[in-house]
């Protein structure tokens, strides 16, 4: 019998916008989720030109987000999940709006721009017990999942060390004022909350470091700046860090590094080995033992790898995979566990405690920041047993 297909809305992803188009896409790859209605713009003519080029009919292509809830709901094959790939700062609005509307939510990262208004989603989303996805894409590549693998087993050893950065370089001239959307709104307080580059890739190298060294961030010293003089956001920052489990770590998030494209790469180093993981070569996991031995591992479905990453490969090894693959992976596993009654941290998805942990970590590298770079504690609520997430 044929799976039934999760019935999906999307707000924002218009004309113009970058990922909005890389959500959908994502969300077709498996055949398991069908985008049936949208509000994908605040222009009304912009959204039904989006809608018509996506194949919806005039009559589910909303003129505001509010009206689709309300559109919908008056359907007997309504949307059961909204995929929200807005701005910033609506995120969370959004996000309360449909959970209370009996919608289950995927949402953008980061999830909002405070700490409060995510805890106060967390809220509603035990009040409605309604399922949230954070789409923190790099936790959907196979090889990140067997790097927390090997990272846990004991030969590798407790972990000492970890350096995680994500530089690139489309900020380092000002392309807000060249008529780049993508670009004015991410440099907008307003639009993006308090945090520029650290909250648009910051978030991800944090969500990727304790995510593989299995354990979260306690404590931290940033330095944040803007190399543009006229700029409100950061472009540029460097963090030092500790993880519960003792570590210590570095952490880079710049989009000022001209000639860099999309460099994100961690190392992680253990008392007998350490992994170095690159996104812009996915499929390769670098293992370097203390013996001197150097294990290439590759993804693939015929290799040798942990089952939680082999669940991630679609292809056989030497076929590459990426980006689009890693989000979709969010997204089946998403329509999954959603399908089956779950939240979707059952199958290995990001939730609202990772939500919670990376504005966390954003409120904290602030205020160190304005602090001269003083140590401050990363204070994350906890979330109840239903809630919990991928380090619970």
């Amino acid at each position: 019998m044929a799976l039934a297909r999760m019935q999906m809305g999307m707000v924002g992803g218009g004309v113009g916008a970058f990922i909005g188009a890389v959500h959908r896409m994502a969300a077709a790859l498996d055949g398991e989720i069908d985008l049936v209605c949208g509000a994908f713009s605040r222009d009304a003519e912009a959204c039904l030109t989006t809608g018509r080029e996506l194949g919806l009919p005039e009559d589910r292509c909303y003129a505001d987000f509010e009206t689709m809830l309300s559109g919908e709901a008056a359907r007997t094959n309504a949307m059961q999940c909204v995929s929200i790939v807005t701005p910033n700062h609506v995120h969370v609005p959004m996000a309360d709006a449909a959970a209370r509307a009996g919608y289950h939510v995927i949402s953008d990262k980061p999830a909002g721009i405070s700490l409060a208004e995510v805890e106060a989603l967390a809220e509603t989303l035990a009040e409605t017990k309604t399922g949230y996805a954070l789409t923190h894409t790099y936790l959907g590549y196979p090889m990140v999942w067997h790097a927390r693998e090997i990272a846990a087993r004991p030969e590798f050893g407790a972990v000492r060390k970890v350096i995680v950065n994500y530089t690139q370089g489309w900020l380092a001239l000002p392309a807000e004022k060249s008529g780049n959307k993508q670009a004015a709104w991410r440099v907008d307080p307003a639009l993006a909350g308090p945090a520029g580059a650290l909250g648009d890739i910051g978030s991800h190298a944090h969500s990727l470091a304790e995510f593989i060294a299995h354990s979260r961030m306690n404590s931290l010293s940033a330095r944040l700046r803007s190399h543009l003089p006229d700029r409100p956001l950061d472009d540029d920052g460097s963090i030092d860090f500790t993880l519960e489990n003792g570590a210590t770590g570095t952490l880079i998030s710049s989009q000022i590094c001209a000639g860099d494209e999309n460099d994100l790469f961690i190392r992680v180093y253990g008392e007998n080995a350490s992994l170095e993981w690159r996104q812009m070569e996915p499929n390769t996991l670098i293992e370097r033992r203390g013996s001197g031995e150097t294990i290439v591992h590759r993804a693939g479905i015929d290799k040798p790898l942990s089952e939680e990453a082999l669940s991630r490969c679609r292809l056989p090894s030497g076929h590459p995979e990426g980006y689009v693959e890693a989000f979709a992976n969010l997204y089946r596993n998403t329509a999954r566990a959603l399908r089956d009654g779950a939240n979707p941290i059952a199958l290995g998805v990001p939730g609202i405690a990772e939500a919670l942990r990376g504005m966390a970590f954003l409120e904290a590298s602030i205020t160190s920041s304005a602090n001269d770079g003083a140590w401050t504690d990363v204070k994350a609520p906890s979330v109840g047993p239903d809630l919990k997430g991928l380090l619970a």
